[in-house]
C-alpha cells in the first residue's frame, strides 16, 4: 500500500504587523521540526482606495502586485528559510476567511494576535478567534511579545 497523503504544511498568516512577524519566526522554527513546507499567506483589501485614472482590470492588477511586493518584503525581512521550502500566496478578501481557506490540508496553521479583546474585540471580530473557531486543524495563536 503507498502512502498518498499529502507532505506536512505548516501555514502562516502575515500581515506587516509586529504580532505576524512573531506568528511568521514561530512557523518557520514549526516548519523545521515538523520538516514541512512553510505556506507563508496574506490577505489584503481590494478597495482600499478610490480607483482613480485606471480601467478596472489595471487597477487590480496594480493591487496585486503591489500585494505580491509586500509578502516579498515580509519573507525578505524574516528570520532564514534556509532548507525550507517557502509558498507565498497573496490573496485578496477577508483575512479570517483567506486563512480558514489556506489552512485546508495543513498540519498546523500560525497566527498573530494582537489581543484586542474585551468589548472593542468584540465588535471588531479578531482574525485569530474566527481561525480557532473554524479550522479543522491545530491552531497556533502567537501573542504580542512572545
Amino acid at each position: 500500500m503507498t502512502n498518498t497523503s499529502s507532505p506536512p504544511r505548516v501555514v502562516v498568516g502575515v500581515d506587516g504587523s509586529a504580532p505576524a512577524a512573531n506568528a511568521l519566526e514561530f512557523a518557520i522554527e514549526e516548519a523545521r521540526l515538523r520538516k514541512a513546507t512553510l505556506h507563508v499567506t496574506y490577505a489584503y483589501t481590494v478597495m482600499a482606495s478610490p480607483v482613480t485614472g485606471s480601467t478596472g482590470k489595471d487597477y487590480y492588477e496594480q493591487v496585486e502586485a503591489e500585494a505580491k511586493e509586500f509578502l516579498q518584503g515580509i519573507v525578505a525581512t524574516a528570520p532564514s528559510t534556509e532548507g525550507l521550502e517557502v509558498e507565498c500566496l497573496g490573496v485578496p478578501g477577508n483575512p479570517s476567511e483567506v486563512l480558514i481557506e489556506a489552512r485546508r490540508g495543513a498540519t498546523l496553521l500560525v497566527v498573530g494576535s494582537r489581543g484586542q479583546g474585551g468589548f472593542l474585540g468584540l465588535l471588531m471580530g479578531s482574525v485569530s478567534t474566527q481561525c480557532v473557531h473554524h479550522s479543522h486543524c491545530p491552531v497556533l495563536v502567537v501573542r504580542e511579545g512572545h
